[in-house]
């Protein structure tokens, strides 16, 4: 066994144990296709008002402009479904990933002490880590690391375990031999996504995504007042939106998570429709104190529900 690949069996090992469910290597190195796919995607203003996305695109497309002299880039997956669910039908909903404590907190330390791992039982090692935060296109990286494919509803899909997965990158000078092959689309004829998303943000082929028709762009991203075409088709959906996971059938693959910190809390799960119509500043703050939902604000979460029942 080369040192190269000692060092992946470790890190693989070393990131399971951490709580990670799949690890795939890949080179670190100018993405030129998914750079054209991005400037196109970009050119349709399908990023909404989401202007951030238009910034650092050479880092987005290039890890060596992140990290210096990078050689290899490490795609972990995290897998963050549950089959606990919010009691009351009628009751506006939270899209699964939010259950819990907000997974940039999560996982970012999780990567620090795998990094740190590596340094112990390889030496120096310059790298950086990374968890949606930062111009890194990670389910790129997932799908060229052997994790998935990208599948029509733009999610990556690993065909033993589904979509419901938080990615995570680390981006260092380490020179990984094992790169991993990426995987084949097995999405084929279904279009069940494509069908099901209300607001038609999946375009009629797939694979491209209109975020500023999505779900979870207007009850997130979007700071002034969702369009009124939009009315009646939100689903009830008050923060973010599963639908074209839920209807993915590689989901049925999908097994609960076992992460303490992203398990939804009694409370949130027991509140009532009209909880949420009644929602006050001091219940926001207690119920969503460290979940992902803080980063609408009282003010935004109010106005997502204010929309889907008036």
């Amino acid at each position: 066994m080369t040192h190269s690949s000692k060092y992946s069996t470790l890190i693989r090992q070393e990131a399971q144990r951490l709580g990670f469910s799949f690890v795939g290597f890949s080179k670190a190195r100018q993405l030129d296709e998914a750079a054209r796919r991005l400037e196109n995607w970009l050119n349709q203003g399908n990023h909404g008002e989401m202007r951030y996305m238009e910034n650092h695109f050479e880092k987005r497309i290039d890890p060596t402009k992140l990290v210096p002299g990078a050689k290899s880039v490490i795609s972990l997956l995290f897998n963050y479904h549950s089959d606990k669910k919010q009691q009351d039908l009628d009751a506006p909903r939270i899209s699964t990933y939010a259950y819990g404590t907000d997974y940039h907190f999560i996982l970012k330390d999780k990567l620090k002490t795998l990094l740190e791992f590596i340094r112990d039982h390889v030496g120096h090692v310059e790298g950086r880590c990374f968890v949606d935060s930062a111009p890194v296109l990670e389910r790129e990286w997932a799908r060229l690391g052997g994790l998935g494919w990208v599948g029509k509803n733009t999610m990556l899909i690993h065909p033993k375990a589904g979509s419901y997965y938080f990615l995570a990158e680390i981006i260092s000078d380490l020179d990984v031999s094992e790169h991993n092959t990426p995987l084949k689309d097995y999405c084929g004829t279904c279009t069940r996504c494509i069908d099901a998303c209300p607001t038609d943000a999946i375009s009629s082929e797939g694979y491209v995504l209109d975020g500023s028709k999505c779900i979870s762009y207007l009850t997130i991203e979007l700071r002034d007042a969702i369009p009124e075409s939009f009315r009646d088709k939100m689903e009830n959906w008050m923060f973010g939106c599963d639908i074209c996971q839920e209807v993915c059938p590689w989901n049925r693959f999908s097994t609960p998570n076992k992460e303490p910190a992203f398990q939804p809390s009694d409370e949130l799960l027991q509140m009532q429709e009209n909880d949420w119509i009644e929602l006050t500043e001091e219940t926001f703050r207690r119920v969503f104190k460290k979940s992902p939902v803080k980063r609408t604000k009282f003010k935004g979460l109010q106005r997502n529900i204010k929309f889907l029942k008036e």
